[in-house]
């Protein structure tokens, strides 16, 4: 079956001849290509971009921006930055050799150059600015990427590496993907009427059940029923998004009466007589332990990991509230928080993060701790009620990792060593 040819606009067109300059032209040629790997019939203007493409990983991915830089190219939509591979706010934090420390500023400058905001979060969606129901985005970075999809019903297909910052300067994505309304149906229901508001009232739980999402769903549309939608927030969509998205291909999921798509869909005949399987607590259990790479629970906690993806100011504000009564944190454990230079500057002006910070933890922004070395060669366990961190922290900095709920990761940074408490996940 023959492709159908790609139709252009007259300015599209222009812009892939060079008539909006040779950056442009670049960044066209790219995302035409695209279109004809997809089988897009036309392409579709977008209202904002997010670039994953700011972390540096060698010197091709600096090349390609510098490039484009340098043909005069630059962004035409909003366009925010993801996490870079520094903490500009922090030197010498991250333990990168010059060797790469060098490259990786020049990859941020780069981007900057490009005219994008230098907003460095994995949590674009926390900002003031995020898309609304319905534009078409293009969002790289997995968790940003399901979250726009699924929480704020935004277009984007799962954009990433070189794409992302061609589809900015040109505005321009392929009219295909998850940009279709036929391919945002559900294509699975998910039945967690097991699970009890109680267990759902923690992000790890959240993150478990993620887990569980993901690697039941692949890359379909789950439709998850049964949920109370008062138990519902957005730092919990975050957790269950982006664990799903590391455990499965998922970009975009839908929670019965909560998510937009799910609400607008209600009474529609398309979003019924799914395939059905029914989510249980042990299954999430199951995803815990599994998630739980090598730790041994006798040994000594070097660290707790908190803030991936970034840390909201919502998470600041449960985090100040569960440490009023504890001690300061065990001095050979390290907590460790993630979260972007908007959410910082709110929480310090609100009074947030202080309680964190007079009990020895420590902020990073710009970046994360699962991509970049910046624990100690001596942190080896650690802690996190993060589904994501869990998942590629043992493969990207070498650790080993316990899930588990924001009250057991502050009781065990206290204490120096790994507490459970099994009720909150029976």
């Amino acid at each position: 079956m023959t492709a159908p040819a790609l139709r252009l606009t007259g300015e599209e067109t222009a812009m892939l001849d060079g008539g909006r300059g040779a950056g442009t032209a670049m960044a066209m040629r790219m995302v035409v290509a695209l279109a004809g790997v997809l089988g897009a019939e036309r392409l579709i203007p977008i209202t904002g971009a997010h670039i994953d493409s700011c972390l540096y990983h060698g010197q091709a991915g600096l090349d390609f921006a510098q490039k484009l830089a340098g043909l005069g190219a630059a962004v035409t939509v909003p366009t925010t930055l993801n996490v870079s591979s520094l903490d500009l706010m922090h030197p010498g934090l991250v333990r990168l050799p010059p060797a790469d420390a060098v490259p990786a500023r020049a990859l941020m400058e780069a981007y900057r150059a490009l005219g994008a905001r230098a907003t460095w979060t994995c949590a674009p969606y926390q900002s003031t600015e995020r898309p609304a129901f319905g534009e078409d985005i293009a969002w790289a970075e997995s968790n940003a990427i399901v979250f726009a999809n699924s929480v704020l019903g935004a277009h984007t297909e799962r954009y990433g590496d070189f794409i992302d910052i061609c589809a900015a300067i040109t505005g321009r994505v392929p009219h295909a993907g998850l940009h279709l309304p036929e391919h945002r149906l559900p294509t699975l229901e998910l039945d967690c009427s097991a699970l009890s508001t109680a267990r759902l009232g923690e992000e790890a739980v959240w993150a478990a059940l993620g887990d569980v999402v993901g690697r039941q769903s692949g890359s379909g549309v789950p439709l998850l029923a049964g949920i109370d939608p008062a138990v519902v927030d957005e730092d919990r969509l975050k957790a269950l998004g982006s664990t799903a998205a590391s455990s499965g291909g998922l970009a975009l999921f839908h929670v019965a009466g909560v998510t937009p798509e799910a609400l607008a869909a209600a009474g529609d005949p398309a979003w019924s007589g799914l395939p059905s399987l029914a989510v249980t607590a042990a299954m999430l259990r199951t995803a815990r332990d599994e998630l739980s790479h090598g730790a041994d629970p006798s040994a000594p906690l070097d660290a707790v990991a908190l803030g991936t993806p970034h840390f909201s100011v919502r998470e600041f504000g449960k985090l100040a509230a569960a440490l009023e009564g504890r001690p300061a944190f065990h001095p050979g454990c390290t907590v460790w928080i993630n979260t972007s230079r908007e959410v910082l500057a709110q929480v310090r002006q609100s009074g947030l993060v202080q309680a964190a910070e007079e009990r020895g933890a420590r902020i990073v922004v710009d970046t994360c701790t699962y991509i970049t070395p910046i624990l100690g060669p001596e942190e080896r366990t650690v802690m996190t009620p993060s589904g994501k961190w869990a998942w590629y922290a043992p493969m990207n900095i070498g650790v080993d990792v316990v899930l588990g709920t924001l009250s057991e990761c502050l009781d065990s940074a206290c204490a120096g060593r790994v507490l459970r408490d099994e009720r909150q996940w029976d």
